[in-house]
């Protein structure tokens, strides 16, 4: 499939796109695809890494969800994605903070969203948008945080509703995604890194764990169905990480959150096909395959 092709992402904060699904994003953009982001929060709840900007934490003016759509504006300007939208629009759910958080009980929070009201926002968005590939994350949420749980909740849920055509036909066409894929990590991969780490005499990531096993998020190898090599739009990714400073420091190959531990910037990105058809293997030797809209007919 080579013309028309449309990819929606369905991530929770700002940054969380560029992390896990920049350098995708940047292929598909550069490969002429139509690529939206649908961003669910604005990451109110962040720690803010740039110390003359620290005023601006939620635990002070409050303003930091705003200043990171201009960070999320300046990221999508470096992969090249010109469709970004929020869900309901900016600021409609709040960033939920972790569970047992006194964010995690405020009433905006997208944790405590009406689920439906959430649905039907990214109905109306699948069913304009019209993707056949549609890219979120597992029912973990990756790493368990409560939006990207939430996250996954509205995607999943939206694709099912926007193909029913008696499903609110107020908000558009029936339409039919093809693929869903959700971003992970292979075993083999963090492994690969921990060990890199180890032999450079660097701390874990993760800390101080060093055995892929002990990650929650680390999925098996044989659970991966595609990898997307971004590696000749690493520069964009890069771009596009350094463009989220208030949550993210970039040196040279390596990325640091708020935990400042450092973390491989990963230009080829893997993902689990948990809808559709799978398509033909790329180069692989795993057998993955190496688009996201393999086997799909124009």
């Amino acid at each position: 499939m080579t013309a028309d092709r449309r990819l929606l992402l369905v991530h929770a904060h700002p940054d969380d796109e560029t992390i896990t699904t920049g350098a995708t994003m940047a292929r598909y953009v550069a490969e002429g695809a139509r690529v939206t982001l649908l961003t669910c929060t604005l990451g109110e709840e962040g720690e803010v890494l740039v110390p003359e900007l620290a005023q601006l934490a939620a635990d002070q003016a409050d303003q930091l969800g705003g200043y990171r759509i201009g960070e999320l504006r300046e990221a999508m300007a470096a992969l090249g994605v010109t469709d970004v939208r929020f869900l309901g629009g900016a600021g409609r759910y709040r960033d939920s903070g972790m569970i047992g958080t006194p964010a995690n009980e405020h009433p905006r929070a997208f944790w405590n969203a009406d689920l439906d009201e959430a649905v039907a926002h990214a109905v109306a968005v699948v069913r304009e948008v019209r993707p056949q590939v549609v890219v979120t994350y597992d029912e973990q949420g990756g790493y368990g945080h409560p939006d990207h749980i939430q996250a996954h909740r509205v995607a999943m849920a939206a694709v099912d509703a926007a193909a029913d055509p008696g499903h609110r036909p107020d908000l558009g066409a029936a339409w039919q995604v093809a693929k869903v894929y959700w971003s992970c990590v292979p075993r083999t991969v963090l492994q690969q890194a921990l060990d890199a780490f180890a032999a450079a005499g660097a701390a874990s990531p993760f800390e101080g764990i060093d055995d892929a096993d002990q990650l929650p998020f680390a999925v098996p190898d044989e659970w991966v169905a595609a990898a997307v090599d971004g590696r000749a739009w690493h520069d964009r990714k890069d771009a596009a990480m350094r463009a989220h400073a208030t949550q993210i420091t970039v040196d040279g190959p390596f990325f640091a959150l708020s935990n400042n531990l450092g973390q491989p910037l990963m230009s080829v990105e893997h993902f689990r096909l948990v809808r559709g058809e799978r398509g033909a293997p790329g180069g692989w030797p795993e057998g993955w395959e190496d688009d996201l809209f393999a086997g799909l007919r124009g």
